[in-house]
């Protein structure tokens, strides 16, 4: 009997023990499932969002143009024909242009006065349209900031540079001019007072139409003839050219960087051949620059009793 109970008991014992252990294995089966289909649906919903989610294209930004020296937006602009290379290069070269143009300001140089003292002048403010132009076709979707680099360049002269400035001439030139002409001649004596003690420090640019100013009847400025197209005629300013020209040899002949020259469409008398520097408010303009690591000054008179203009560059014995 003992025997009997005993083998019933083992019975009980192991049919419970498989019922538990198929009821774990069960469960476990389960559990496991519920949590691959978990895992499952995240994948899923994550390419779902993958493929939701919109992809940047650079065509479709807008971008703020920042002026460099003070973060100012200058201008918002959409690259809608970033994809088209040569289509967009012209889009940006006529942007940078256009900004360039509301920007960019000569230098004013500096004078000096009859007592001695530095007067005047001005930074010259520059957008240099080639690094504009280069950020524009770099953009990228995540900087929508793009830098407009604008660049101020001041006077490089001092009081203290400028001592003993008009002591020794590196160059001087002279044209001739008929005395009997007054109207011609004043012209050529206001031109000739213009740059009359400007002083440009190493590095300092120097514009003719900038500093003589518009030539006009209110300034001063008297009819007189100009070469227009090989032909003489009439014009308010007439005879100022003779003064760009002489300034041109005294400072090709002291060694100043010419940066701007152009001719006349026929000879003109007061200088030889090929020796002239053509201007006209609005149109040429004669440049140069001070290459030297000194100041200079010019000095240039017009006496209209003799009829001899000079335009002399100087500088201080020690510069040299």
């Amino acid at each position: 009997m003992k025997k009997v109970l005993g083998a019933l008991l083992l019975g009980a014992t192991i049919v419970s023990a498989f019922i538990a252990y198929s009821m774990y294995t069960n469960y476990s089966a389960k559990q496991t499932a519920a949590i691959e289909q978990k895992q499952a649906a995240k994948k899923a919903e994550k390419k779902t969002e993958k493929k939701k989610k919109p992809v940047l294209k650079i065509e479709d930004l807008t971008y703020q143009l920042k002026d460099s020296r003070t973060g100012q937006v200058m201008k918002e602009f959409k690259p809608v024909h970033y994809k088209d290379k040569d289509v967009y290069d012209q889009e940006i070269k006529q942007l940078a242009s256009e900004l360039a143009k509301g920007i960019d300001t000569p230098m004013q140089n500096i004078k000096m006065d009859a007592n001695g003292s530095l007067t005047g002048g001005s930074k010259q403010i520059i957008l240099k349209e080639a690094e504009l132009v280069e950020n524009l076709q770099n953009l990228n979707t995540k900087q929508l900031d793009v830098k407009v680099p604008v660049y101020e360049t001041a006077p490089n002269v001092t009081a203290a540079s400028a001592q003993g400035i008009a002591d020794v001439s590196l160059a001087s030139y002279s044209t001739r001019f008929r005395p009997s002409d007054t109207s011609r001649n004043r012209n050529v004596q206001l031109s000739a007072e213009a740059i009359n003690n400007v002083v440009l420090g190493p590095g300092d640019s120097f514009s003719y139409n900038q500093t003589v100013g518009e030539r006009t009847a209110e300034r001063g400025y008297q009819p007189a003839p100009e070469i227009i197209n090989k032909q003489l005629v009439m014009g308010i300013g007439g005879g100022i050219c003779q003064t760009s020209s002489t300034l041109f040899n005294a400072i090709d002949g002291a060694g100043l960087q010419v940066t701007a020259r152009s001719h006349h469409s026929k000879h003109v008398g007061y200088v030889p051949a090929g020796r002239d520097a053509t201007v006209s408010w609005g149109g040429p303009d004669f440049k140069f620059t001070n290459n030297k690591d000194y100041p200079v000054i010019i000095k240039a008179y017009a006496n209209v009793n003799t009829g001899i203009l000079t335009v002399d560059v100087r500088t201080s014995q020690r510069a040299i």
